[in-house]
């Protein structure tokens, strides 16, 4: 701190430096103790020069030289010596350390300073840096297949994380793997990417749309690295459809909906099988052999090593696990031999396994400095197949329906950031939300023009601010319209309840069509099933039913139908579905080819097309350019016959 005096306190008129020292002339202070300074120049050096023209000292006198003839020239005898000196040594303390300023000595620097400078505010502190971004999606992951949520699985990893961060408990995701991973990419639902029927299957021409821009191509242009890690599932007929194509700088993962977790071979069909693994455009052959979930932690793990943290990063790790084919190395099954159900104690296994993934990688976060500044979100994609050893206990239905087993996922949040932590939010939040929420957090760019139909909901989650959203619309599949007691009719003549649709709309949920599998299955039935099948609790009222209601904050399980009670709710939800329905584009879901057969392209299921024939047309799907039409054939018909027959038994009936 800089201290200003008046020019005038010094003055050395009535002492010279001939007086004697022991008999001063005294005089009063602003007279008798400074000598008087000559006009000084405004540097530092100049005066310190004066000043030792004024007072010569021996170069190696120290502080102390200044203060003896100080002391004599004041006229000061030797019995006040000692009161004196500790005054200056006090004040040369002050100086030393900095509670004074060696300017005070010396006002002319002080004049020379313009006051504006005392006046000005402190700068800001510098703008914290973007977080680093980890999204980790499992496959599969049934809700009551993790520890906090009850299960007999070890999950030690997540329940840590979930318990220091932020549990959402009123999370949507989709049915099944492509929708859930289109919306998550795109913030768009599946009405408005042309994806609203099935998957995407490895034979057709199909993929994301073109001309949606994804997530990591809006953190690109923030500024983030993007890499991506594990399964894609969003086609690959073309080389344009491709993660490295899509804005994602580095991938390493399958093209397909499941692989061996060793050999990473997938089949469609018989005989119809392939090699899918790739490292950015190519296949990775000489990673065979590797169980698939430590390979994509261990890739994480060197990304974040060879990264620089003071970068922000992208990294979407989309595990394998849990989906078929059930395996895993010994030692984790080994832990839950006790299981009677096989099916079980292999998919525990591979949860436990995933646990210990996600562990490792989080440990990478906090061994290469990113921990500090980062947010880490973890969500399911769709629910567990109960047929596999998935559980969604106490939620009815499974994978592949509409019901609450099928569609809310478990999900949280883990970040140092968060300023609310350690807590359960109840906000509604569904799985296009982390588009716009990621873009907001990396400090990207939004419009209108994007078209998203997710909320940033950074504020709910951070904060325990109420949710942006308030409804969700779940589906609108046109091509699945075979409900038997379906009709417009059902439907008050506003919708037809034949078509397998979804929405919620603050505490309503409605279904129409066929929503698919609906019984509960319990944990105690479930070490038996699906042995014990016909032992399932079912309802035995729904068999002619096509729409159903359910107040899905009072009765989260589904179990009180109030369609017929409340006619005014369902007519309004159904209004809902036609606008959704005025806004969707038509469904992209081609016919297999024979030329994406892995034998054609070297063994392993990889871009087969070229640019020159592009399958898309104006936006929707076409033929493929250049190629004549075939005539129908009897074995076609049979192979649609069969494809419904299979829907209907994986949906909707044992």
């Amino acid at each position: 701190m800089t201290y200003s005096v008046p020019d005038r306190l010094y003055d050395n008129s009535a002492r010279t430096r001939s007086q004697p020292a022991g008999d001063p002339k005294l005089l009063p202070l602003s007279q008798s103790c400074f000598p008087q300074q000559k006009p000084l120049g405004t540097g530092r050096k100049a005066s310190e020069r004066e000043i030792e023209k004024e007072t010569p000292l021996a170069e190696d006198a120290g502080t102390i030289g200044v203060i003896v003839p100080f002391f004599h020239a004041c006229g000061l005898g030797s019995n006040s010596m000692a009161v004196y000196a500790l005054t200056g040594f006090s004040l040369v303390s002050l100086l030393s350390f900095g509670y004074l300023s060696w300017d005070w000595m010396k006002p002319g620097l002080v004049a020379d300073v313009p006051m504006d400078a005392f006046l000005q505010k402190p700068q800001p502190a510098a703008r914290p840096r973007p977080p680093h971004l980890i999204f980790i999606l499992t496959d599969d992951q049934g809700y009551h297949d993790v520890g906090y949520h009850g299960s007999e699985i070890q999950t030690p990893t997540l329940d840590r994380l979930a318990a220091e961060g932020v549990k959402l408990e009123n999370y949507y995701i989709q049915p099944i793997c492509t929708p859930s991973r289109s919306q998550l990419i795109t913030g768009r639902y599946q009405i408005h990417t042309g994806l609203q029927h099935s998957i995407i299957r490895p034979r057709q021409p199909n993929c994301l749309p073109f001309n949606q821009v994804t997530l990591p191509q809006k953190l690109q242009e923030a500024g983030y690295s993007t890499h991506m890690v594990g399964k894609w599932h969003l086609g690959f007929y073309l080389k344009e459809c491709l993660p490295t194509r899509r804005g994602f700088d580095t991938f390493l993962g399958s093209l397909t909906g499941n692989v061996d977790y060793y050999t990473y071979d997938n089949c469609d069909g018989p005989g119809v099988c392939g090699y899918d693994l790739h490292d950015g455009e190519n296949v990775a052959w000489e990673q065979s052999g590797k169980y698939s979930t430590f390979l994509y932690a261990q890739r994480v793990s060197k990304i974040l090593a060879s990264h620089n943290p003071k970068e922000p990063i992208f990294i979407y790790v989309a595990f394998q696990a849990v989906h078929t084919p059930l395996q895993s190395p010994k030692e984790y099954i080994y832990r839950y031999r006790s299981m009677g159900n096989v099916a079980r104690r292999k998919y525990a296994a591979m949860v436990t396994c995933m646990d210990e993934a996600v562990k490792n990688i989080t440990w990478a976060l906090k061994k290469y400095g990113y921990y500090d500044n980062s947010v880490i979100v973890f969500s399911t994609d769709n629910g567990g197949q109960t047929f596999s050893g998935g559980s969604n206990w106490p939620l009815r239905g499974r994978k592949g329906t509409y019901w609450e087993g099928g569609v809310r996922g478990i999900g949280f949040v883990h970040s140092p950031l968060i300023k609310r932590k350690r807590r359960t939010s109840r906000a509604l939040i569904h799985i296009t939300d982390w588009y716009p929420t990621l873009v907001t957090l990396a400090r990207g760019n939004l419009s209108e023009a994007d078209g998203l139909d997710g909320y940033n909901v950074w504020p709910a989650i951070s904060e325990g601010k109420e949710s942006p959203r308030t409804e969700i619309l779940h589906n609108i599949d046109p091509l699945y319209n075979h409900a038997k007691y379906g009709s417009l009719e059902r439907g008050y003549g506003i919708w037809n309840t034949a078509v397998q649709a979804s929405v919620r709309v603050g505490d309503w949920k409605l279904l129409t069509g066929d929503p698919g599998y609906s019984d509960w299955i319990p944990p105690q039935t479930l070490a038996t099933f699906p042995g014990s099948w016909w032992n399932l609790e079912r309802l035995t009222d729904g068999v002619r039913k096509s729409v159903w209601l359910f107040n899905i904050t009072a009765d989260p399980y589904e179990r009180h139908d109030l369609s017929e009670e409340r006619p005014d709710i369902v007519r309004a939800l159904l209004l809902r579905l036609v606008r959704y329905n005025q806004t969707a584009i038509p469904v992209r879901y081609p016919a297999e080819n024979p030329r994406a057969h892995p034998d054609f392209n070297g063994g392993a299921w990889r871009p087969w097309a070229t640019d020159e024939e592009d399958a898309w047309q104006t936006g929707t799907y076409g033929k493929l350019k250049n190629k004549k039409r075939k005539k129908k054939c009897k074995i076609c018909k049979l192979r649609s016959f069969f494809r419904k027959l299979n829907t209907r038994l994986m949906s909707n009936r044992i």
